[in-house]
């Protein structure tokens, strides 16, 4: 099948095979990758009925025996990483040590679940305070039973194993959509565990486009947890709700990089050519807007466009960026350049010929007008808006002037702590960039129109939980407060502790 500029792949049927199937296609040139079965919603429901039977065995394991299973599939993941590293390659175009620093990072976080979800969730002994002094407290967190996930075809590895990691840590089976773009990563890791779990279906992928979905956010599962775009966001909201199911979304954002006049101008520029340029720009806590401050304005823009020279978008050896993996993406990029120029915007590097049919050659533009949606809204390609400002307090305010809120960063050195702070966002890195995507203690996660929930770290492990709350009794009360014999006498003996231990010492005027 040769490449379209369809939104999405198409799904064909062939008089020999019943169930209708879709390819996935090298984003570089064309190439058919592989061929995956499109998911029916009657065989979504029925893996989620084995993921369901196969939770009775996987949630009665114990914390110390989940992780050896989990950290067995970290080392065959680990001494396959050429493999998958080269599938992942294929199906999203992105360079080869791109494709592995991604799964280097992914490895680090299963292990690093694999090992700690005992600590987080295992019972843990709390205070009952002076009225129920006689009771000893604990809580612990349970596993829900079944998490459907769907992942994004940007990081397919990294970021739907944020989820997927974490629910099987915490004692969930899951079902995993991967993008019809990336498929064949999906199956890839499915196909491993199942290897680890001797055939169980503790976590099992079903293949599709968007009809399949939506089957996995109408089914019985548990919880879901979804990685995309805010319309497609919204439209998972929707049909979750149907069944009261509830979500955690990340949609993307519109992050920027912030640097004082102080910054070291060197290592910013690297890190704002990183981060915007990486992955062909198609990250959701890349950087898509650059504030400068005046003072250092003009020597900052001619020390990032000499760290550009040369880098370039491409299929060949020397080209360290590579295409768009998703077609349709091409026009959004286009008119977000066009926009910006056509409001005033300086075109310092790219610019509108930039955007070719696979490939977006690096583009930066300066003075870009705020209401642009080169800055207002997610452009997703290889662009970075770069602008002046007159103080800190403004770039906080340009940063803060948007729906989204995921992530960003900030270079400074006397007052980097004190700026991420102000910043309305999940995340941000001081005097780095993304460097909290690689610390699996950090919860992940965004606020606003970058959504809702997170995952890594304790609190990804709790995501995946309800709290259990268990009260047992050590001794007899000394007064009996949940008794039809309780009488006035206990009534104001109660009332004079709960005076003393909360009254204080002060009164209204």
């Amino acid at each position: 099948m040769t490449a379209t500029l369809d939104p999405t792949p198409t799904a064909t049927a062939s008089a020999d095979a019943p169930v209708d199937t879709f390819d996935s296609l090298d984003p570089a040139n064309g190439d058919l990758v592989g061929t995956h079965p499109v998911t029916s919603k009657a065989d979504v429901d029925a893996a989620v009925a084995r993921a369901r039977e196969a939770a009775g065995w996987w949630g009665a394991l114990s914390f110390d025996e989940r992780a050896e299973h989990l950290l067995t599939w970290r080392s065959v993941i680990t001494r396959r990483i050429a493999q998958l590293a080269n599938l992942s390659h294929r199906e999203t175009g992105k360079p080869h040590g791109d494709a592995q620093l991604e799964i280097i990072l992914a490895i680090d976080h299963v292990a690093w679940a694999a090992k700690n979800a005992k600590k987080v969730l295992g019972p843990s002994k709390v205070r009952s305070g002076l009225l129920m002094a006689n009771q000893a407290s604990t809580v612990e967190y349970k596993p829900l039973g079944v998490v459907g996930v769907i992942g994004p075809w940007n990081y397919p590895v990294f970021t739907p194993m944020g989820s997927i990691a974490y629910a099987l840590a915490a004692g969930n089976t899951v079902v995993f959509k991967p993008s019809e773009y990336t498929p064949g990563v999906g199956q890839w890791l499915a196909d491993t565990f199942t290897e680890v779990v001797h055939g169980r279906p503790v976590l099992q992928v079903v293949t599709g486009l968007g009809e399949t979905g939506n089957a996995l956010c109408t089914a019985d599962v548990d919880k879901l947890a979804f990685t995309g775009s805010g319309p497609t966001g919204k439209k998972v909201m929707a049909a979750c709700a149907e069944n009261l199911t509830p979500v955690i979304i990340e949609a993307g954002g519109k992050d920027s990089l912030i640097v004082d006049e102080d910054a070291d101008l060197a290592k910013a520029a690297e890190a704002a050519l990183w981060g915007g340029m990486s992955n062909a720009g198609q990250t959701c806590i890349g950087t898509e807007r650059v504030y400068v401050h005046e003072k250092v304005f003009d020597s900052f823009m001619t020390e990032i466009l000499g760290q550009a020279k040369g880098l370039r978008a491409g299929a060949d050896a020397g080209a360290k960026i590579g295409p768009i993996t998703m077609p349709s993406q091409l026009k959004v990029i286009q008119s977000h350049i066009d926009d910006a120029i056509a409001k005033g915007a300086h075109v310092a590097l790219g610019g509108s010929d930039a955007v070719g049919e696979r490939f977006v050659q690096p583009t930066i533009l300066t003075h870009v007008p705020e209401d642009s949606t080169e800055i207002t809204e997610e452009t997703f390609g290889p662009t970075l808006a770069i602008n002046p400002v007159r103080s800190m307090d403004e770039a906080v305010e340009l940063t803060n002037a948007t729906s989204y809120g995921l992530a960003g960063a900030v270079f400074s050195k006397k007052q980097g702590m004190e700026i991420a702070r102000r910043i309305r966002s999940g995340m941000t890195s001081v005097n780095s960039v993304i460097a909290f995507a690689g610390v699996p203690t950090l919860p992940f996660g965004g606020v606003g129109q970058s959504g809702f929930g997170r995952i890594h770290g304790p609190d990804g492990l709790k995501e995946f939980t309800y709290a259990k709350a268990i009260t047992r009794q050590k001794f007899k009360p000394v007064m009996m407060l949940t008794s039809f014999e309780r009488g006035a006498k206990e009534d104001g003996r109660v009332a004079q502790l709960i005076t003393l231990l909360h009254g204080g010492k002060q009164t209204l005027k």
